[in-house]
């Protein structure tokens, strides 16, 4: 039991270490993270589009 507490005491000196970010960097960096998970999303979306037209074509013939 003790080492439980001993961790729990370490990570609240390890907590007081950490450099939080602003709500404005934090909002920022959200909405870079935002726009490029849709980009992925729509550029990924549109090779499986376009692969499975081709796969369409193939198979057709």
């Amino acid at each position: 039991m003790s080492k439980i507490v001993q961790f729990f005491k370490e990570v609240r000196v390890e907590l007081t270490k950490v450099v939080w970010p602003t709500r404005r960097e934090a909002l920022k960096v959200t909405g870079i993270v935002i726009f490029f998970s849709l980009a992925v999303a729509v550029f990924l979306g549109l090779i499986d589009f376009g692969l499975s037209r081709v796969i369409n074509i193939i198979l057709e013939r």
